[in-house]
């Protein structure tokens, strides 16, 4: 690493530690020409490929803006928010790649919706996966249906305790 004061080729790594849950590396440098020390910070970049080709930096405010117009007017706060575009970074970095497809973030942000709100889930995935009718809903609700498991029975007298 380049010291920024003196411009000499190498430094000493004096202290490393890491920072956002291991997603940071910060290192703390000395120049063995001038003596002063730097910090440095060492950052793995994820960048997305949109399906017009254009990478962009992967952003979990991205994730939050698209998942909260799905989201609208459902019981889901802003913390649940931030722990689904967590959720989903942390996913999307375990492939160990460096540039994933935005098809393959939008397939990460499926499983954490399911889980968080159905009909949130229900209006994301008919963008994201285009639903071209009625057939396409029905089809992703018994899916749904399938994944939860049988239904509850009610007991008679439970259905609606405030008709007499």
């Amino acid at each position: 690493m380049r010291c920024p004061y003196c411009r000499h080729p190498d430094s000493r790594v004096v202290d490393s530690r890491e920072q956002d849950e291991g997603q940071v590396i910060r290192r703390r440098r000395s120049c063995p020409e001038c003596g002063r020390r730097f910090t440095t910070l060492e950052e793995a970049t994820l960048a997305v490929i949109k399906r017009s080709g254009v990478t962009e930096p992967f952003t979990r405010a991205k994730v939050v803006s698209g998942v909260r117009r799905a989201c609208q007017g459902r019981p889901v706060d802003e913390d649940d928010l931030a722990q689904l575009a967590q959720a989903v970074e942390e996913a999307v970095r375990a492939t160990g790649v460096a540039e994933v497809n935005s098809d393959e973030v939008g397939l990460a942000i499926l499983g954490p919706l399911r889980e968080l709100d159905e009909v949130a889930y229900l209006r994301f995935a008919s963008v994201y996966q285009a639903f071209t009718s009625a057939a396409d809903f029905e089809k992703a609700i018994v899916d749904l249906r399938h994944r939860a498991g049988p239904p509850a029975q009610v007991e008679p007298g439970d259905a609606d305790s405030s008709n007499p």
